[in-house]
């Protein structure tokens, strides 16, 4: 009798287990598809003692909602709100399926009024809808983020946003600049395509706002300024300055929230825009150390100043 015993406690354990290392394969290949695999390019946030990675896609669109937070003049928290909301809803994707007639990043529905479905399935403008309706929800700052998020949403399952709030908290912090030079991407090869710096200053503008930029005059370079820095493959965003000071903007971490801000889209961006360098305050990331994230720019670099970040397509 004892035997049997011991022969079923052992193919127990043994069914337990087999069950670990399944659900431990799982995961790993769950996490290999969210960042790409091994080898593979991927964008990390590390900031406050912790770390979060993310594909070069979700860094897209996570880069996209919170630019989009920073033109209307939103504070942190709503960019938290709207961060964790797409990483419930969509995994950061702009993805063109789901419930019933819910499309990307924040699965809105043309049946529901959010707009059409070309509409939703531009990031710009649902992230623009999600905080149109998010400023609707009165003290939704002060609110718990699940109870924000589903003023707007109106999910069936409101409680699984809370699960997103540390990761949506962390890449906020660096989206938004609070934490200067804690977000980077590595890069894949140059592939030998040049960028566009008219397509660089097409999306800035377009998700930071017109005035992010200054007017391109006639027969200047591409950044609005005559013999710009490498024959006009490099914007010069100016940082704007805090209201009422006449200096840049000074973050929780450091100089230049704005430029910081500024600075990690364009490293998000990257690979999509082509873009080899992004300098600020006296850092860099480049395409071709991408993998050392943000170093000390050099002696005399135009990346030293914290009035403006400069953004460097591949020529």
């Amino acid at each position: 009798m004892s035997r049997i015993i011991v022969t079923r406690r052992g193919r127990l354990l043994r069914t337990v287990a087999a069950c670990a290392v399944l659900l431990a394969l799982i995961g790993y290949l769950v996490a290999q598809m969210v960042t790409g695999g091994p080898g593979a390019p991927r964008c990390t946030v590390r900031a406050e003692g912790e770390s979060y990675a993310l594909a070069p896609e979700q860094a897209v669109n996570a880069a996209t909602i919170s630019a989009v937070g920073s033109a209307r003049g939103l504070p942190e928290r709503a960019v938290t709100i709207a961060l964790a909301t797409a990483m419930q809803e969509s995994g950061l994707r702009n993805i063109h399926h789901g419930d019933r007639d819910s499309l990307g990043l924040f699965q809105q529905r043309p049946t529901q009024g959010w707009g059409t479905a070309g509409q939703i399935t531009d990031p710009v403008y649902a992230a623009g809808k999600f905080y149109d309706h998010l400023v609707e929800v009165p003290g939704y700052s002060r609110l718990p983020l699940t109870v924000a998020a589903q003023r707007v949403q109106r999910s069936g399952f409101p409680q699984a946003y809370a699960k997103h709030e540390p990761d949506a908290s962390l890449l906020a912090s660096a989206l938004t600049g609070r934490v200067p030079a804690s977000f980077s991407c590595t890069k894949s090869p140059d592939d030998g395509r040049p960028g566009d710096p008219k397509a660089v200053r097409a999306k800035l503008t377009r998700e930071f706002g017109a005035g992010v930029l200054p007017a391109v005059a006639a027969g200047t370079g591409s950044d609005g300024r005559s013999g710009a820095a490498g024959g006009g493959r490099t914007l010069t965003v100016p940082v704007r300055p805090a209201a009422g000071t006449g200096a840049p903007e000074q973050g929780a971490g450091g100089p230049g929230r704005h430029g910081w801000e500024l600075a990690s889209w364009a490293v998000a961006h990257a690979a999509e825009l082509r873009i080899e360098r992004v300098a600020f305050d006296g850092r860099e990331w480049t395409a071709e150390n991408s993998a050392e994230g943000w170093r000390k720019a050099g002696h005399g670099s135009d990346g030293n100043t914290a009035a403006a970040v400069r953004i460097t397509t591949v020529q």
